[in-house]
């Protein structure tokens, strides 16, 4: 637990204290498991594709738009199958990472893909 205990979720009181595996709020006697604050607070980030749909690992999309390569005179055409996604928190919105075939391993953005359905 972190050093700072959170605010009561009921009266929203800065002075919560601990008891026993309870916290406790002295203004309003609302008593709560730390627990479920922390599970409330870990919400999972979806991913969705370009045109709505939520993206998960393993799936495959297509190529949406083309897109230039840097570092390589052609780019990745419309349509190109990508098998096999793995999400990841990257930078610059970056959010694929996958294998494309004929260009190896890259760094995508969900915004440029379609979920094969």
């Amino acid at each position: 637990m972190s050093d700072q205990l959170p605010n009561c979720p009921k009266c929203n009181c800065e002075y919560t204290y601990e008891m026993g595996s309870l916290l406790v709020c002295p203004e309003c006697a609302h008593e709560w498991q730390a627990a479920e604050d922390e599970s409330t607070a870990e919400v999972e980030k979806v991913i969705k594709d370009s045109v709505g749909n939520i993206l998960a690992d393993g799936d495959t999309v297509t190529i949406a738009k083309d897109l230039k390569v840097k570092g390589s005179s052609t780019a990745i055409k419309v349509g190109t199958k990508v098998r096999n996604i793995r999400l990841v928190n990257g930078a610059d919105g970056h959010d694929i990472d996958a294998k494309v075939d004929g260009f190896g391993p890259m760094m995508l953005k969900s915004s440029v893909v379609k979920k094969v359905l």
